[in-house]
């Protein structure tokens, strides 16, 4: 048996290898190319021209990347603030018509983003909303949301009530038992559905374009003219980019919470 394991680490690391970090050289190649045409397998040419213009030139990149972490920051904080009592109230309580709730607050998961994005904007329209980082910021709620109570929901469903009935018992009032009971507990739920609300929120290219009409640019914003007939290098050095800001900002978002795990552990054996 402990001949086999590393045997079996090998084949998953290559599989991992094969199926993750592989795609990602031909975008390397491509990003300094210069004129690779098919049928080559490799490009003739090499030049950083790509990358000059998207990381140095006047492409607006930085400001388009500032404005994407800002809107899925925004939008994560607001998804957490609406999917922790949300998921307690369907987890916890028997609601009548709980099942049309659940499908009315799933229901983005499975309808296509263009039908519900024509009568956000409808809406948006004759509020004033459109054109604007506030209107973008709602708009991407309706996609994320979904992902955020969901990974919320799963974490109540592994919570006790006797823990927070033990805490009370104690004299913790409600505000304590949730900072020190259930909070803990939720955690790796929140930060699950977080990086989900952040990924879906940097990938939105449909709703952004229509609710901001242009005015409001993000980075798939400036990807998508390169990727649908542009400049082939340009785009792949924003695809690069795009997926190091994510990874970067996954990374992060897993730091933080080993930090505070190991923080409160600590806390725990000086108390």
């Amino acid at each position: 048996m402990n001949k086999t394991r590393p045997f079996l680490k090998s084949i998953i690391f290559t599989l991992l290898f094969i199926l993750i970090v592989l795609p990602f050289i031909p975008l390397i190649l491509s990003s300094v190319s210069f004129g690779w045409q098919w049928p080559n397998i490799f490009p003739e040419s090499f030049s950083f021209r790509a990358w000059e213009y998207v990381l140095f030139g006047s492409s607006g990149t930085w400001q388009a990347v500032s404005v994407s972490l800002l809107i899925a920051f925004i939008v994560t904080a607001v998804n957490i603030l609406l999917a922790v009592p949300a998921a307690n109230a369907l987890v916890r309580y028997r609601l009548r018509g709980k099942w049309l709730l659940e499908a009315i607050l799933f229901a983005p998961i499975v309808i296509p983003p263009f039908v519900a994005v024509m009568g956000i904007h409808l809406t948006f329209l004759r509020l004033g909303l459109t054109e604007t980082v506030f209107g973008v910021v709602l708009a991407h709620i309706s996609p994320t949301l979904p992902y955020m109570v969901r990974a919320v929901m799963i974490s109540y469903n592994t919570l006790s009530i006797d823990w927070e009935d033990q805490a009370r018992m104690l004299g913790a009032g409600p505000l304590s038992r949730f900072r020190h009971v259930v909070l803990p507990h939720l955690l790796p739920g929140i930060a699950a559905g977080a990086s989900l609300s952040i990924l879906i929120s940097l990938s939105q290219y449909l709703i952004t374009f229509i609710i901001g009409s242009g005015q409001v640019v993000t980075l798939p914003i400036l990807l998508f003219p390169f990727i649908s007939g542009g400049d082939p290098a340009i785009a792949s050095a924003y695809s690069l980019l795009f997926a190091g800001i994510a990874i970067l900002t996954l990374i992060g978002m897993d730091a933080a919470l080993k930090r505070y795990y190991q923080n409160k552990k600590a806390g725990a054996e000086k108390g």
